[in-house]
């Protein structure tokens, strides 16, 4: 993979008569890897309370989706503009906006008192974990020089990913037990303790261009996210109802007018031009199909399990816990693939592991009568650490291919075009594993798809090579 030359990023002056904020790498990994554990904790957090949630909110099984969905909806349609408006405006402050923005709508979470509340405050705490996930690797860039410790920090971040994920349904079975309100109250508190640790150490950084923001072109990707993703949610109760049909016509549309309309901006939310670089399409794919096979299958997977071994959900999110941990520490050591291993075939090998290791649960998430034996648990337990390897590596390589696929001073861009794939797939892995799961493919339809999906990455991966 070609390297793209080292730019460097700027910090504006500070007001006459104060120093500037000094530059903090350590801090700055530190801050931005916390705000990014709670943030994936919030993400995750419902996977373990679903049944709870619905019974709560009196949801119907056509609705459950929603349920799950609000915060993809709101990361997928905010990232990509979070992006550029980090680099814009400033990466550090739009940080800010991101984690005390996460620490109210976690607190309207926890006020709900209905299906259609609780899905507009996740939507809200989407669009705030939105702002955090966006600017975290382009304060990392301005934070540390290229080469080798920005490779670290971003594997290290990107072990702070899967910490997130293992974290969430945990503190969501344990604090469920109480009262699942708890559990957003509990990630408000955090986020809002990050953003004034922010405050105090984070240093300003924002990209070395001049030209008006495009305010233009994120109200119509806005748009053209919002009507797409609402009809793969809406579409698991019939693709062929009129509605769906039109929403699907109107994000169409939409996204035409939103090409139309990068083409004349001075600055746009993203370069069109990067549309013919294969590194960045690899890095766009393998967002995608990480939320279409890997999210859409394991933000259901606990959910399975309560279903099938007859577990609480507790016990489920200690389960999960053996997936989602392996991910992490293997994500955390793949600092040492650098510089052997490519961030194309380092994902390539996840999505791989991914596909062989799901397998293994066929017939394992269909009904178990009086619980799980031995036989089960010798089946599911290896297969939920290779697929955590997979997780892993995948974790590592994404923030990775990201910023090397784009220039440095567009690292937020570059985050949040990878992130809005990543969390675009995962509505739709979402809905399409749910709606499969309730026909009668049941589970098994769900682990086949997400096997089937994971492989398709691969080969997409590994054929989107710089010549």
């Amino acid at each position: 993979m070609t390297q793209q030359p080292v730019q460097t990023v700027t910090v504006p002056a500070p007001p006459p008569g104060r120093l500037p904020r000094p530059l903090r790498p350590g801090a700055t990994l530190a801050v931005t890897s916390a705000a990014t554990t709670v943030a994936l904790m919030n993400y995750t957090a419902p996977m373990g309370t679903l049944p709870a949630l619905t019974a709560a909110f009196h949801t119907p099984p056509s609705a459950q989706a929603w349920l799950l969905n609000g915060a993809p909806l709101g990361l997928a349609v905010l990232l990509l503009v979070a992006g550029s408006l980090a680099d814009d405006f400033g990466r550090r402050r739009l940080f800010l906006i991101g984690t005390f923005g996460l620490g109210v709508t976690a607190a309207l979470g926890a006020l709900a008192t209905g299906t259609a509340g609780f899905t507009l405050a996740r939507a809200g705490q989407g669009a705030a974990s939105a702002a955090i996930l966006a600017t975290s690797l382009g304060l990392l860039v301005g934070a540390y020089p290229a080469g080798h410790a920005r490779i670290k920090a971003m594997g290290v971040w990107g072990a702070f990913v899967s910490a997130g994920i293992a974290l969430g349904p945990l503190l969501a079975g344990s604090l469920g037990a109480l009262d699942w309100r708890l559990t957003y109250l509990a990630l408000g508190l955090g986020a809002l303790v990050i953003g004034f640790l922010a405050f105090r150490t984070l240093t300003e950084s924002r990209a070395p261009r001049a030209g008006r923001p495009d305010l233009a072109g994120a109200a119509v990707l806005g748009l053209a996210m919002t009507a797409l993703l609402t009809a793969l949610t809406l579409g698991r109760d019939g693709w062929l109802r009129a509605p769906v049909g039109l929403l699907l016509l109107a994000a169409l549309a939409l996204t035409a007018v939103f090409a139309a309309v990068e083409r004349r901006a001075a600055a746009p939310l993203i370069d069109l031009s990067l549309l013919r670089s294969r590194a960045f399409l690899a890095s766009a794919v393998g967002g995608l199909f990480t939320g279409l096979s890997v999210i859409g299958l394991f933000s259901y997977l606990p959910t399975l399990l309560q279903h099938a071994l007859s577990l609480s959900s507790l016990d489920a999110a200690w389960l999960f816990l053996i997936w989602s941990g392996t991910s992490f520490v293997v994500a955390l050591q793949s600092r040492r693939l650098t510089g052997r291993v490519t961030a194309r075939h380092q994902l390539a090998a996840g999505f791989t592991l991914h596909a062989v290791a799901v397998l293994p649960m066929l017939g394992l998430l269909t009904g178990t009568p009086g619980g799980a034996d031995a036989a089960v648990w010798l089946r599911l337990v290896p297969a939920l650490i290779v697929a955590g390897a997979g997780s892993g590596l995948i974790n590592a390589a994404l923030p990775r291919l990201a910023v090397e696929s784009v220039p440095p001073e567009r690292a937020a861009m570059g985050s949040g075009a990878n992130n809005t794939a990543r969390y675009l797939g995962s509505s739709a892995g979402v809905a399409v594993t749910i709606a499969v799961a309730t026909t009668p493919a049941g589970a098994d339809g769900a682990v086949l798809l997400s096997a089937a999906t994971a492989l398709a990455a691969t080969a997409g991966v590994l054929f989107l090579r710089e010549r």
